[in-house]
């Protein structure tokens, strides 16, 4: 087992037991879960025991129902629940973690976890050489500027590429994922919005996601 494969267990270890211990303390069983999120009680256990990598999106989904932030879940640490008006994370402040399971090669840098009622995500993610193992598809949308680098992006089936400069933005609700081609390592700016606007300034409720089980 080399050293990303472990990182990735001991993550997906830490989650796993969080969710457990936050739905338990809350009083709350697999079947009160899957009723409020929507996944089957087969797919949120699976979580809970390390045999299902969950995506951020759908981590994005517990952590709505839970009450708690997704970078808790993540990472384990803390967060002041009140949520200021403005905040501000400085340069080298962003919260790194190893992609979400399975996508070796790829760093998660979030941007936006210091916020705790945020209706988006927003991250600085280095993109692997390989495509993840599964392609993923959720409700909302994501925009994405490349920072550095190029990379081959396929979205429901078609294949585009992009280079430093460019900038794409896409519902989410098809499959997509990307890697980094040519020699310079791959980074981009990805905001993701778990909602999805059904008119000019509306945005959905997190209840509408639906997620891969």
């Amino acid at each position: 087992m080399d050293d990303f494969e472990k990182i990735a267990i001991d993550l997906l270890s830490g989650i796993g037991k969080r969710i457990r211990n936050i739905r338990i303390n809350q009083g709350m069983n697999l079947k009160d879960l899957s009723q409020k999120t929507g996944f089957t009680k087969s797919y949120l256990s699976q979580i809970e025991n390390m045999k299902r990598e969950p995506p951020i999106s759908t981590l994005s989904k517990i952590a709505f129902v839970l009450n708690v932030d997704v970078a808790f879940l993540i990472s384990g640490e803390t967060q002041n629940t009140e949520a200021p008006k403005i905040t501000v994370v400085r340069k080298g402040e962003g919260r790194a973690n190893y992609g979400p399971f399975g996508e070796k090669g790829f760093l998660y840098e979030s941007l936006g976890y210091k916020k705790f009622d945020r209706l988006m995500d927003a991250y600085i993610i280095t993109i692997g050489p390989e495509f993840p193992p599964k392609a993923f598809f959720h409700e909302g949308q994501e925009f994405v500027y490349v920072l550095e680098g190029a990379q081959e992006f396929i979205y429901d089936g078609q294949t585009y590429f992009f280079e430093e400069g460019d900038c794409f933005f896409f519902d989410s609700d098809k499959p997509h994922y990307s890697r980094t081609v040519g020699k310079k390592q791959g980074k981009i700016l990805m905001v993701f919005a778990v909602q999805k606007a059904s008119a000019p300034g509306e945005l959905l409720s997190l209840n509408k996601i639906e997620m891969e089980k």
